[in-house]
């Protein structure tokens, strides 16, 4: 099994989607478990990181680009 690439900071898309209707969730902590916030109702879920790499599709938008993309402003 391929390991998927996260990093802080990303928004990435889930699976299922959460309650309020959007897929999109955004990192805020990084461990043996991970935090994320959904983008939707900024609602947060700590969820063991084995788990969120099982039911995370792909990384919608990386924090590196932005951030490489503010530097060249």
């Amino acid at each position: 099994m391929e390991r998927k690439e996260f990093a802080l900071g990303d928004i990435v898309q889930m699976k299922k989607q959460h309650p309020c209707g959007t897929n999109e969730m955004e990192i805020i902590r990084m461990g043996m478990d991970i935090r994320i916030k959904c983008v939707g109702c900024k609602h947060s879920i700590l969820v063991p990181r084995l788990k969120f790499e099982k039911n995370m599709k792909k990384v919608l938008r990386s924090a590196g680009s932005e951030q490489q993309g503010q530097a060249a402003e």
